[in-house]
């Protein structure tokens, strides 16, 4: 490992891990997840692990089948069910603590399944740099329900997750960050499975045209696309395509944000209201 302080944080998840015996883990696919699955099935032996993902209209069929193919390539016990938020009144409503209510949904189900197999813990993959963010408000649900997050409790970020994934071969080491596809809308902004669908296909265009880390945020009939300023000239270069594919997934208009990718960037206008009073 290529620093002293991820080796040494390693080393405390391992003896967290190790401290639990049998563990059931809320699985994505993602960096974060990934870097947990690897390191519970090597700290307490794979038999001693069952991962978990949940499918659902938020969550893209491609994520699915990623998440799939590298719990197979690790050898864990994985289950798939659904935990469909759209079911959920509350959430539908997209208010600022949507979040809350899909989570509770969800860590309710998994602690039902650990429950039925004899397992003790259940585990998300938030990491120390989660802690900082005020809208995780799906904090609020696990801690309700008593999900535990070892990767916050090594005090591992999200940098030291990434080297540390690179260091074990972890294929999603360098993997683009990705959140459900709820977090494309406004908050107060309706969440309907069409919606999502649109959001869905207007992202998987623009990742077939080669863009990485991206989000298409949902104005209504308007896309709001956010690329990292290094792929703007490319996308200059390709308007005409991207206008035509988005509009085919459904929007009338499609614009691009000059502020460029940013995580929780449908959060800014809260924080101005908040700041304002």
């Amino acid at each position: 490992m290529r620093t002293d302080n991820s080796a040494k944080k390693y080393g405390n998840l391992e003896k967290i891990l190790k401290g639990m015996g049998k563990v059931l883990i809320a699985y994505s696919g993602g960096v974060d997840s990934t870097f947990l699955l690897k390191a519970a099935s090597e700290a307490l032996g794979r038999e001693n692990v069952l991962a978990v993902t949940a499918t659902s209209s938020t969550y893209p069929k491609r994520e699915l089948d990623e998440a799939k193919r590298l719990a197979e390539k690790m050898g864990v016990k994985h289950e798939i069910i659904v935990s469909e938020e759209t079911d959920i009144r509350e959430f539908v409503k997209n208010p600022v603590n949507r979040c809350y209510y899909c989570k509770r949904e969800l860590f309710s189900k998994l602690r039902e399944i650990a429950d039925r197999n004899g397992i003790r813990y259940v585990l998300d993959a938030s990491n120390c740099d989660d802690a900082k963010d005020e809208f995780r408000h799906g904090r609020k649900a696990a801690r309700e329900l008593g999900v535990r997050s070892p990767l916050k409790e090594a005090e591992m970020t999200k940098e030291e997750i990434r080297e540390v994934s690179k260091m074990m071969n972890l294929e999603t080491w360098n993997k683009p960050s990705f959140a459900c596809l709820a977090s494309r809308f406004p908050y107060g902004q309706k969440i309907t499975r069409n919606k999502l669908g649109a959001v869905d296909k207007a992202e998987n265009a623009l990742r077939k045209m080669g863009f990485g880390q991206l989000r298409v945020r949902h104005h209504g009939k308007i896309a709001r696309i956010e690329i990292g300023k290094k792929d703007f000239g490319k996308a200059v270069e390709n308007a005409e395509g991207i206008s035509k594919e988005l509009k085919k997934a459904g929007f009338d208009y499609v614009t691009m944000d000059l502020q460029g990718y940013r995580s929780g960037s449908m959060n800014e206008p809260v924080k101005k209201a908040g700041e304002r009073k």
